[in-house]
Parts: C-alpha cells; structure tokens; sequence
C-alpha cells in the first residue's frame, strides 16, 4: 500500500497521464520514421536516449521521491530504456538504409506493449492509494486498517515481532469547532496528521479512524519502544504551534493516547479494543497522557492492568 499523501498522488496521476501521452507521441513519431522515412529525433540515436525524451524526463527528473521505490515504478523503467535500446537499433538500419529486421521491429511493438501494461498498472496503483486515503486529513482510511494488521499477521504467523497500535484521539476538539467552527477543526487535523507524519518512522502509518481519532500502526515495535515514539509525539503535538488558514493567531493541540501491542492468539479487532479502552481512560485521566494496555491483562469481569504515564503539564486553552 502507498504510504503518499493525496496531494502527491493527485499530482502524480496529472504528471503519469502527461507523461503517457508524451510516450505516445514519441511512439508514433518513431514509427513514421521508420516507415514513411522521416527525419527523426538525433537524440533517439543517443546512448542514454530514454534520458532525453519527455517521458523520460519525467520517469528520472518529476516523479516524486516516495513513488520511486515502487516495484511497478521500475518495471516502468526497464521496458521504457528497452524499448529506447530497440529503436536506437532500428534507427541505425534505416540510417544506413539496411532493410528492418522483422525481429527487431517485432521486439519493438511487444516492448511497447509492455510498456504501456505497467503505465496502466501504475496508474490503478496511484488510484487505489487515493481511494484509500482520507480526503479531510490524508490519513489512510478506516477500511484499510484491518487489511494492514493481517498483512502483519500473513508475514509474521508465530509473532516473532512485535507490533503495537496506538489510538490518538484531540482533546477539547469539540470546544475549537464550538468557539471557532468546524471549518477550524477539520484544519486542525489535518494539521495533526502532518505533524504525525514529520515525527513517526518511514514504516509507521497512520489512519483516520473516527472523527477527532487516529490509529497508528507501529511495526518490528514493542510496547517499551510505543511508550518513547508516544512520547514524542505527544511532546511534539503540544509544542507545535499550528497554523490554520484564516485564524489571526496559531492553535495549539495535545492529544490522549491508548497503546496496545498486538498478540498473535487475539483477534485483531479485540487488541484494537485494548487500545481504545486505554484511550478512554487517558481522556478520562484530563487528556495529554499516554495509557499502555498491559498484554497480561484480560478485558470483562477480570482485573485490567493499565499502566498510566501522568503528564505534570496542565491542558490549557486549545486556542492558546
């Protein structure tokens, strides 16, 4: 799953759909080189041709960095510098007015075909990432967070590493959207969610899970370790100050937290649960304050064990 923000994705899509038609041009200029014996591009000759022409100057120079990694993204790359290697030989025999070889000309149109099967690949990956996001605060969505925690159980059957959930959940939202509007609050977290993506790990994600709340998946990360990257967060939360569009002054936001380590023998749903449950005793406890689920613990009728880290900071004003 792409971990890109809307913002990225929707302008990826704009610049995929650009550089395709480029290709498409290149495409059949070549071939009416080729056959109607037109003057061609020199560049199309060149050792690195498939640096020179448009697509290529997207593929290697305007695609954004966190869409570089991706395994269709490179596939893209192999078949487009073939197709380029292909018609450098092509373009050599009609240069030197030798017939076209069959095999090459048949390589050609099979590469390009190729091609354009990963531009369309990667183009329903840029969609479905968009799909998945949440159009107010680009937060990953609700619906993807149980697809992501079996992934991790998929991977990793025995529960050798660890993995912790933790729900994050704006103090006093309701009384910025009562003094402010909700147009100030939905700024806000939007706000929230960048900080959250500043401070957290390349592998951490982070999903819009109601309306003030937020899920974060922690991988290869143990309750000890959830406690300290918390902590950060919460420290950077509280310190930052946040500026919404039309507001004459900055907002500053804390947050509650409830931690959970998922265990492979409980179903996901129940440790996302166990993390909830500590959430609402950190809002409980006046909010600003981090409250791990112990996993010996058990839920219902049985003793909880909970443990609470207090926060000696009071909560102030959230416009403040």
């Amino acid at each position: 799953m792409l971990n890109v923000q809307p913002a990225t994705l929707r302008n990826a899509l704009q610049q995929l759909e650009q550089a395709v038609h480029d290709h498409l041009d290149w495409h059949a200029n070549l071939l009416r080189v080729i056959v109607c014996e037109l003057p061609g591009d020199p560049n199309d000759s060149a050792a690195h041709a498939h640096h020179l022409c448009r697509f290529g100057r997207w593929y290697y120079e305007y695609t954004p960095p966190e869409l570089r990694d991706q395994p269709t993204f490179a596939a893209i790359g192999i078949e487009h510098r073939h197709v380029h290697d292909i018609a450098a030989r092509i373009l050599g025999d009609v240069a030197a007015r030798r017939p076209v070889r069959r095999r090459d000309f048949d390589e050609l149109i099979a590469t390009s075909l190729r091609l354009r099967g990963e531009l369309e690949l990667f183009k329903r990956e840029l969609q479905a990432a968009l799909r998945s996001r949440d159009t107010l605060t680009g937060a990953l969505a609700r619906e993807q967070v149980l697809p992501e925690l079996r992934r991790w159980r998929a991977k990793d059957h025995q529960g050798v590493e660890p993995w912790c959930v933790v729900l994050l959940d704006i103090d006093h939202l309701q009384v910025v959207n009562a003094q402010y509007g909700h147009q100030t609050g939905d700024a806000l977290l939007g706000s929230t969610v960048q900080v959250l993506g500043e401070v957290l790990r390349p592998g951490d994600k982070v999903f819009r899970y109601g309306g003030d709340e937020f899920l974060v998946t922690l991988p290869h990360t143990d309750l000890a370790m959830a406690r300290e990257i918390v902590s950060i967060l919460r420290d950077e939360l509280a310190g930052r100050d946040l500026l919404v569009p039309g507001a004459a002054s900055p907002f500053r936001v804390t947050a509650s937290f409830g931690i959970a380590q998922l265990e492979p023998d409980i179903r996901l749903e129940d440790c996302i649960d166990h993390a909830a449950q500590a959430l609402l005793l950190a809002k409980a406890a006046g909010g600003n304050r981090a409250i791990s689920w112990d996993p010996s613990a058990t839920t219902g009728r049985h003793w909880r064990r909970l443990e609470i880290e207090e926060i000696p900071r009071p909560i102030d004003d959230p416009a403040k």
